[in-house]
């Protein structure tokens, strides 16, 4: 039985869009039950209704506080019985609540512990780093701090600039995002503290 997976997205869907047409592949073991978001028109929910995947949307805005906005989010999100919820390009933070309901994974594009926030590339660039990446980690409540389950690196050329160095980390962590779906979705996550594997425990 496919793992069950809600993505939730604020823009273009760059990340969705691979994830998409990994899932193609029945052997890759998920298959996404929806794609929701933070915003209407965007592109990311357009990949969406091409594919045929339900989509929904939960507008900040539309609520009378960021917690009740938070708390129908997670209801739309627990509607369909995810296994796991990806955060591809979502930009908003989602609570302890949100979390303790939904085992929820994302990107950072720099390599975690190092350079949290907005700015990862332009950080790493401007500190003067030879090597950067991407990382994959369980969200917790606080900025890229969770554990981390997947990290790629990705060299800093001596000629780069934020975008060309972007640009590079984006399609390391695309297929790192890809790949690591795929292992949980077929072999399942545990995580113990800061520990994290995949596939179950020993005997």
């Amino acid at each position: 039985m496919s793992t069950r997976i809600v993505v939730l997205v604020s823009g273009a869907g760059t990340n969705l869009q691979a994830l998409i047409d990994a899932c193609a592949d029945p052997a890759y073991g998920a298959r996404i039950a929806a794609v929701g978001a933070d915003r209407d028109g965007i592109e990311g929910l357009a990949r969406a209704d091409r594919a045929g995947i339900a989509t929904f949307v939960a507008r900040v805005g539309d609520f009378s506080s960021r917690e009740h906005w938070d708390r129908a989010l997670a209801d739309k999100v627990a509607a369909f019985e995810p296994d796991l919820v990806v955060l591809a390009g979502f930009m908003k933070l989602v609570s302890e609540d949100f979390l303790a309901r939904l085992t929820t994974v994302n990107t950072h594009p720099a390599l975690c512990p190092a350079f949290p926030g907005t700015n990862g590339p332009a950080a790493a660039l401007a500190y003067g780093v030879k090597v950067t990446g991407a990382t994959l980690f369980v969200v917790d409540g606080g900025i890229d701090t969770g554990p981390i389950v997947a990290q790629v690196a990705v060299p800093v050329e001596d000629d780069d600039d934020v975008e060309s160095l972007h640009e590079r980390i984006k399609v390391a962590e695309r297929q790192m995002l890809v790949d690591a779906v795929g292992r949980i979705a077929r072999d399942g996550l545990v995580v113990e503290g800061r520990k994290v594997r995949i596939g179950t425990p020993a005997p």
